[in-house]
């Protein structure tokens, strides 16, 4: 059977992958469905980076809001679920499907048929373990299965739990198994050179804490969202989380989330190392 069309964009954050995509859509008679993992849930906007109304430029976006981040933890699987469904829905109304994010497991999911371990929650186990640091978490990751820990996001306190959880269970975390590919895919894959990645993410920062994006976890936490669980998301939120609770200071917050930025950065680059030889290739410049 024929495989139907569908764009990606990716690349490490800060490259502009959101306006790259909304570009090709506007080409192609496209619809977007972000491949985020923290795009998805509701009122995380500033520090997710979540694309404005204004620079939509009338282009449907999916799998934008749609999760509510204080009762809920999305896993791969059921954000895939969900996504197929809008994929099916932009090609009913004869548009095409732009898979538009940073979150390499996300993607790959997306365009692969895998099949992800079921493996029930262990209460007992999790409560262990959320005593721990991320450092400690990801000491016993890298210790039980170094495979998983060279992909996964070391300051991710509630995946590092999972794969442990799942180590626990299953010995390690298996790899997912890969089958055919879902669709025709054409992807861009945005390049950078460092020293322009790590001032653009230096300018973004600067700019999202102007926007007021300490007040937006301020308002988060008021309204019921846990500290750990902000914790979890990483980056942005997790450092804002502990400078609000005075666990740092501003300084401290800023270099931290640019250190963790820069750094997530090139995870993702090495892990779209993948994509190289059958993707077109876009140079940003500025």
């Amino acid at each position: 059977m024929e495989k139907r069309k569908i764009y990606v964009v990716t690349g490490p954050t800060a490259s502009g992958k959101s306006d790259f995509a909304v570009t090709i859509a506007l080409r192609v008679s496209g619809e977007i469905v972000s491949v985020d993992s923290r795009q998805m849930y509701q009122n995380l906007d500033i520090g997710s980076g979540k694309i404005t109304k204004e620079d939509m430029k009338g282009i449907p976006h999916h799998m934008l809001s749609i999760y509510n981040v204080r009762d809920e933890m999305v896993s791969v699987s059921r954000f895939v679920e969900r996504a197929l469904v809008c994929i099916e829905h932009i090609y009913a109304k004869g548009k095409v499907p732009i898979l538009c994010g940073g979150t390499g497991m996300y993607l790959d999911a997306l365009l692969y048929e895998k099949k992800f371990p079921e493996v029930e929650p262990n209460k007992t186990l999790r409560k262990e373990l959320e005593k721990l640091s991320t450092l400690d978490l990801s000491l016993q990751l890298k210790e039980k299965d170094i495979r998983r820990y060279n992909t996964i996001d070391t300051q991710n306190k509630a995946r590092l739990i999972r794969a442990l959880e799942i180590g626990e269970a299953l010995g390690t975390v298996p790899a997912e198994s890969v089958g055919e590919a879902r669709f025709d895919a054409t992807i861009y894959l945005l390049e950078i050179n460092k020293p322009l990645l790590n001032e653009k993410i230096k300018v973004r920062l600067e700019k999202r804490l102007e926007a007021g994006m300490v007040n937006e976890v301020v308002e988060l936490l008021a309204n019921g969202v846990s500290a750990e669980k902000l914790i979890s998301l990483g980056l942005e939120y997790k450092y804002i989380t502990l400078f609000i609770l005075g666990t740092i200071d501003e300084q401290a917050m800023k270099k931290e989330i640019l250190q963790k930025s820069i750094q997530y950065a090139k995870r993702q680059m090495t892990w779209n190392n993948k994509y190289v030889l059958g993707a077109e290739i876009v140079k940003v410049e500025k």
